[in-house]
């Protein structure tokens, strides 16, 4: 597979439990099928044509797999749809990602505010693509090749955040442990602590650093997270708090706006972060 996983592979599985994604593929894969038969094009014919194999041209038609845009292209080029199968890329992209991710991305989409502190990874928003795949590799039982691509693909699509306008304000607190961890290697890591400074930078980004020498705060039970929309509601989630469950109940928010606010008392201000960073990357 090549480093972007647009080369070999077709498309992503689909999640089961994802209605809406299940019938736009369904949908989709229907459509293909009725083209390449109405030409009477054999399955294994088309594969060769498209450059993939039989299997996976039925999996795709039997909406088991989430074709790519560069399928759906080459698809409507053989069958000469004249632009119909290619435009179902439209609704393909809007169930590409998994289910979770897409409705996380569509809260962070619509915020004015978001504040996340994280305890044991650096935050999926500030990852590098080979950042992001390296810890999604490491999970136990492992991805396929496939599915470690597609989460890869979903969580680098959220940080299109940074490029919205009006951009929101944005405020990461970040444990020193994760930042020393040189997952990948050193060149890796090292990229990733400048990929840190350079989104730190941004005008509407706040990045501060917990040290590991610190006395204990509310963020040693795990992750937390805030969001705040235009309309004055918001939406938050504490591992250490409510079951971890998000929530948007005004007294539950409080508590976890106390958290996160003791958390960002209690790290390093931000230019202070910076030049921690700064040092641990002098430090190679």
């Amino acid at each position: 597979m090549s480093v972007d996983g647009e080369a070999v592979e077709p498309g992503w599985e689909v999640d089961p439990d994802d209605e809406w994604g299940v019938a736009v593929i369904a949908t989709v894969g229907r459509q293909l099928k009725l083209r390449r038969e109405a030409v009477g094009m054999r399955a294994a014919d088309f594969g060769d044509a498209v450059g993939y194999g039989e299997d996976l041209v039925y999996k795709i038609e039997g909406g088991k797999r989430i074709p790519r845009q560069e399928y759906l292209d080459k698809a409507d080029e053989v069958l000469e749809a004249g632009g119909l199968i290619a435009a179902t890329w439209e609704d393909v992209k809007k169930v590409r990602y998994p289910k979770k991710v897409r409705e996380l991305g569509k809260l962070e989409a619509k915020a004015v505010e978001i504040g996340l502190y994280e305890c044991n990874i650096i935050a999926g928003l500030l990852q590098t693509p080979e950042h992001a795949r390296a810890v999604i590799s490491a999970a136990q039982p492992p991805c396929s090749p496939d599915d470690v691509e597609r989460m890869v693909t979903a969580r680098l699509a959220r940080q299109s955040v940074f490029e919205r306008d009006p951009a929101p304000s944005i405020h990461f607190v970040l444990e020193e442990a994760p930042l020393r961890r040189q997952v990948g290697g050193t060149m890796m890591w090292r990229q990733q602590l400048e990929r840190l400074l350079e989104v730190g930078r941004l005008h509407n980004v706040t990045l501060q650093v917990m040290p590991t020498n610190t006395d204990a705060h509310p963020g040693l039970d795990g992750r937390i997270e805030l969001l705040k929309f235009p309309d004055g509601t918001a939406v938050g989630r504490s591992d250490g708090a409510f079951n971890g469950r998000p929530t948007t109940d005004p007294k539950q928010l409080r508590v976890i706006e106390l958290q996160y606010g003791t958390i960002r008392a209690q790290a390093l201000p931000p230019r202070e972060s910076q030049a921690f960073i700064e040092q641990l990357l002098g430090e190679t």
